[in-house]
């Protein structure tokens, strides 16, 4: 017995004998990895397919979709690989997908992301204004659909100081609507800026729907061109509440100022009845 381990432990410590079992080992550890490798290739995944064809804006309900396997290595592109994934979001604006076709990213948006979605997601009785951004207001593309804002409003009011004239300008600043819902985020072409993640968009213009009162008001103060006015708009943390609060007006002085430098319509002097 004493021979044979004395045998064993000069069989293990011979440099060729090491050498042998290395390579042996290293042959069998590829060979195990290139076949878990090849079934993972080749071994049938379901992925969704369109069992129609469904045309630019549509909404994808589970009727639309069917599944088929296929060998992950035949999956080319940014391919959707589940049903969840894909039922209840809508086609782009841009595409048709095919009947036969997977579904790949670029096709498919959420319903925020879609062009044109915004005319039919607002309340009854109001109306849509579209607002000038740029990168810089809407801080670095931080306002997104869905988010709520509120709307400020700057202007320049020149008073005068003396009987000569002179005059000096104050800046006027104030909060004017809260709790405004923003329903989309345009860049200049039209097209939304979150449609495409990694595309890069320039914020062009937000829009979202206010009371026709609302809005003929903002719209007043967009015209104050002699008062060099200015509509800020500034993100908030209503969209996180479980009940976000109704749009609404804020500062009833910047209201009133806003209704003293401009011309009254009959609407506007029921209103303030």
């Amino acid at each position: 017995m004493g021979n044979l381990v004395v045998g064993f432990k000069k069989f293990l410590t011979n440099k060729n004998t090491v050498t042998v079992v290395g390579v042996v080992l290293a042959i069998i550890v590829l060979y195990v990895g290139y076949n878990m490798r090849i079934r993972q290739a080749t071994t049938p995944i379901k992925v969704p397919y369109a069992n129609q064809t469904i045309n630019p804006g549509t909404k994808i309900t589970e009727d639309m979709i069917g599944t088929i396997e296929v060998p992950p290595s035949m999956l080319k592109g940014n391919v959707k690989r589940s049903v969840a994934s894909v039922v209840d979001m809508y086609t782009a604006s841009d595409s048709v997908i095919p009947e036969g076709s997977l579904f790949y990213e670029r096709s498919i948006v959420t319903k925020e992301a879609l062009n044109g979605s915004i005319i039919m997601d607002y309340p009854k009785d109001y109306v849509l204004y579209n607002l000038s951004v740029t990168m810089s207001s809407t801080y670095s593309n931080s306002i997104v659909p869905g988010n709520y804002i509120d709307i400020y409003l700057k202007v320049m009011n020149r008073v005068d100081e003396n009987a000569q004239g002179v005059t000096s300008d104050r800046i006027m600043i104030g909060k004017l609507l809260e709790n405004v819902k923003v329903l989309g985020v345009f860049d200049s072409a039209g097209q939304s800026v979150f449609s495409n993640l990694e595309e890069k968009k320039t914020p062009s213009q937000i829009i979202f729907a206010i009371p026709e009162e609302y809005n003929i008001l903002l719209r007043k103060a967009q015209y104050l061109r002699a008062y060099e006015s200015e509509i800020i708009p500034v993100p908030t943390a209503e969209s996180l509440k479980e009940n976000p609060g109704d749009v609404s007006i804020s500062n009833e002085d910047m209201k009133n100022f806003i209704n003293n430098v401009t011309a009254m319509t009959e609407e506007d002097l029921r209103n303030t009845q």
